[in-house]
């Protein structure tokens, strides 16, 4: 700007020389510079110190899920959502796939093991869910990257939970039941062959069935860590302990360890599975900061970035206060995983009984901006603004002036090299 300001005095001053007294001369340059200084100084601090007002490539992301949501129940209401997030600039959906202990696409796969190829609930079944979000949201140039929300996780009354009933794993007290909020909730083991090979079977087919940008998964792709004291896991510890038992302690260092490589090791095999279907399916996680992923839910996401089994890291940072947002932005884990793939932030726009003031959520972004992350995702569509205290048609405005222009969505996959 002042560059093109100079260039244009030079050529005002010259045309001054000839058309003007000097004592003109003087008096015009002096109120030229007035204007100038004033629209200088009425502009924003960042455009004067010369940053973006959005980057050139940003990953502005939502999920779209079929808990506490209505989103996916019709399949006009759900065009009309891709319709309006695509108007509001956003470029990346994540919608859920495996919930409730059900698929969200008829798959042959769940219809083996389960009993049913797809979720039986009214305005889900009958239709091919992912099938109609990648149509719509291809033609409105958003990616798709199908996230598999349960993971391990089913509900306690479920299909899949009465017909596997060896495939759950338990506490060191034998109960296997864990609350999620109100629901009962139980997990598949995940050392177990039979269990990995239905969870891998279910990913592969997503993958090679559909015209995905790539697939999703975040700490539900672990174990609580309460879990692990079932049988066949036990039995394995000793087998690799010389027949020393597991810990009682579930938060045992050498315990979580090991339960944790073992993930890491399944997770190896699922990324070489995804990667021998589709080489340019992006594979991307979105989990906890790594203290809880880790301790809680044994995902030692850390460890998968730096094995180079993860391309795309979407961290979830729900948190209300500022310097704690901020604070988990600069773990050293996070800049060393910025260092080596693209990584995200996940921002909470709300919650079902939980209202997110817009302005929060637009600090939150800016912090992120500043800081140079490829972009935010908000957890998760209704709450952007169908389930606020704000007016959606004041969240929406408020959304466009976050996201003013279209941006292209990042290359998320450059440089990417095989898992070896």
């Amino acid at each position: 700007m002042i560059k093109r300001f100079v260039k244009w005095y030079v050529e005002f001053h010259c045309w001054l020389n000839i058309r003007q007294s000097k004592k003109s001369l003087l008096f015009a340059v002096l109120a030229t510079l007035s204007v100038v200084a004033t629209v200088m100084l009425s502009l924003p601090l960042k455009a004067q110190i010369n940053l973006p007002q959005t980057p050139a490539s940003e990953l502005r992301g939502v999920w779209l899920t079929n808990i506490d949501s209505d989103v996916l129940f019709e399949r006009d209401r759900l065009k009309g959502s891709l319709q309006r997030l695509d108007q509001l600039n956003f470029n990346t959906i994540y919608p859920a796939v495996w919930n409730w202990g059900y698929t969200l696409y008829p798959s042959k796969v769940a219809a083996k093991v389960i009993g049913r190829s797809l979720d039986p609930t009214p305005g889900l079944k009958g239709r091919d869910i992912l099938k109609e979000i990648i149509d719509v949201g291809h033609q409105k140039g958003l990616k798709v990257i199908p996230w598999f929300e349960f993971g391990f996780m089913v509900p306690a009354d479920s299909l899949l939970a009465k017909n596997r009933p060896q495939w759950l794993t338990s506490r060191s007290d034998g109960t296997r039941i864990l609350k999620e909020g109100i629901d009962n909730r139980v997990w598949l083991n995940p050392f177990r062959p039979e269990a990995q090979q239905f969870i891998q079977d279910l990913i592969v087919e997503i993958v090679r069935n559909y015209n995905i940008d790539g697939i999703q998964f975040d700490d539900h792709f672990g174990l609580p860590s309460e879990l692990g004291y079932d049988a066949y896991t036990v039995a394995l510890y000793k087998k690799e302990h010389g027949g020393k038992a597991p810990s009682k302690n579930f938060q045992d260092s050498e315990w979580v360890s090991w339960r944790a490589n073992k993930i890491t090791e399944f997770m190896k095999r699922v990324f070489t599975a995804i990667k021998a279907t589709k080489k340019d399916c992006l594979v991307s996680i979105a989990p906890n900061p790594q203290r809880f992923s880790y301790n809680l839910f044994l995902a030692d996401w850390q460890k998968w970035e730096r094995l180079g089994i993860i391309e795309d890291l979407v961290l979830q940072i729900y948190r209300d206060d500022l310097n704690v947002f901020i604070s988990e932005l600069e773990y050293p884990e996070v800049k060393a995983a910025k260092s080596h793939i693209p990584v995200s932030v996940g921002i909470l726009a709300g919650l079902k009984n939980r209202s997110i003031p817009m302005q929060q959520i637009q600090t939150q972004v800016q912090k992120v901006r500043d800081r140079n992350f490829a972009g935010v995702s908000f957890f998760f569509y209704e709450t952007l603004w169908n389930m606020s205290k704000e007016k959606p048609q004041e969240r929406q405005k408020a959304f466009l002036k976050i996201f003013p222009t279209p941006t292209a969505y990042p290359n998320l996959l450059a440089g990417w090299k095989p898992f070896s």
